[in-house]
């Protein structure tokens, strides 16, 4: 359990359930948290081990064995893996396509002497359903409207299980105590917590109140809930903006797993359209009117009061309002020195604060301000060429805040 970190809609655990009840072996439900990945802190930490010990509790009456781990030292979950797969008949784990993950499950499966499968429940959608790189969420838009009715899977695919059982091994005094390798500066959010339970007490404040914004990514990131769920209840809703929700949900969250499943360079520079690079490089060497380095960044030092507002929302709450994620990387397009640079500031900002990062849709996110999935915009600016130009004045105005 790397990436789909819950009991229901969980298409791998489906699985999994499939090949113990084929084989009537028990089912391990493995969860390991590394402490050495780049980014890794309080914050990340603290809201997957949320989720651990909910499932902790949860799990103690299920008809499988849950063992969460959160690695201690160096190479610890390594070696408690690898006595774990010396007695597997089958290894099921989450086919996810972005950051650490890829490359985690390929070690597993070349040093593994049976079979692994790795599972997608990322989106409604399979990944593996097309092997077209989309360049438009218009273009994937219409790909998606051309399917079949989505299939779901299990509400609880634990429910009536009849299993042999190993003996548990886990407890909550297991979970509590952080790896002193991590980032204790970012530490964990006030008032936010992970796990099921909390991600659905969010779907459900998002549904009954009709707030603007879901606040669901950072719950679908750690996969703390499916997009399944969100999907069937958002639908049954009477929210008056369902239509524009799902697309968000369905369209652009899923471009992004498109774009990372089928792209080696989806975090790089050269995945930029051409048309955007061809611009951007005309310009990199245009004067900034400011130029920030990457700590003045980091510690909100700009002249411009709103971005630092943003920046410090997401230094402190884990997110930028949504209103603002946009403005937040054009800004640092402008004062970095390179649009390279500008993107490796985005990446390492975004990652090491945003519980919703290091995730396909926040790459899109990243990536959009730079152009992919949009258009040439004239007339052609200074810096940004013809990649879209945005100003702290103008959304200011529209959000009708006075900086």
């Amino acid at each position: 359990m790397t990436a789909y970190r819950r009991t229901h809609f969980n298409y791998a655990l489906e699985r999994a359930v499939f090949w113990a009840a084929e084989l009537r072996k028990p089912l391990l439900i493995f969860e390991p948290l590394a402490c050495n990945y780049r980014w890794a802190s309080i914050r990340f930490h603290q809201f997957v081990v949320d989720g651990m010990r909910e499932k902790v509790n949860a799990l103690q009456r299920a008809p499988v064995t849950y063992r969460p781990y959160v690695e201690a030292g160096l190479g610890e979950g390594r070696k408690l893996f690898a006595r774990l797969m010396a007695h597997a008949c089958v290894i099921v784990t989450d086919d996810y396509p972005a950051f650490e993950i890829p490359r985690w499950i390929e070690k597993v499966a070349s040093r593994a002497q049976v079979l692994v499968e790795k599972v997608d429940s990322n989106g409604i959608f399979p990944m593996r359903a097309t092997n077209r790189l989309f360049l438009t969420a218009s273009s994937f838009r219409r790909f998606h409207e051309k399917q079949t009715t989505p299939q779901f899977p299990q509400a609880d695919p634990l429910a009536g299980l009849d299993l042999p059982r190993l003996p548990s091994t886990a407890t909550s005094n297991e979970i509590c105590s952080m790896p002193a390798s991590l980032d204790r500066t970012v530490g964990s959010v006030s008032g936010v917590k992970g796990g099921s339970a909390a991600a659905r007490e969010r779907l459900r404040t998002f549904i009954d109140t009709n707030a603007a914004s879901s606040r669901l990514s950072p719950y679908l990131h750690f996969g703390h809930i499916s997009s399944h769920e969100v999907y069937w209840a958002v639908t049954a809703s009477r929210r008056s903006d369902t239509a524009h929700f799902l697309d968000e949900l369905v369209t652009w969250r899923e471009l992004g797993f498109n774009m990372c499943s089928l792209s080696n360079d989806y975090d790089q520079y050269s995945s930029l359209p051409e048309w955007a690079r061809k611009t951007l490089g005309k310009h990199a060497r245009d004067p900034r009117p400011h130029l920030y380095s990457l700590d003045d960044l980091e510690k909100a030092e700009t002249h411009d009061p709103l971005w630092n507002s943003a920046q410090m929302q997401l230094a402190t709450q884990g997110r930028i309002d949504n209103r603002l994620r946009m403005l937040w990387g054009k800004k640092i397009l402008e004062w970095s020195a390179t649009p390279e640079d500008a993107l490796n500031s985005m990446i390492h900002l975004n990652n090491k604060y945003a519980l919703d990062g290091r995730d396909p849709n926040s790459y899109t996110g990243i990536f959009w301000t730079l152009g992919r999935y949009d258009r040439p915009w004239g007339p052609e600016r200074p810096i940004f060429g013809l990649v879209r130009y945005m100003s702290s004045a103008s959304t200011a105005r529209k959000l009708g805040i006075k900086v």
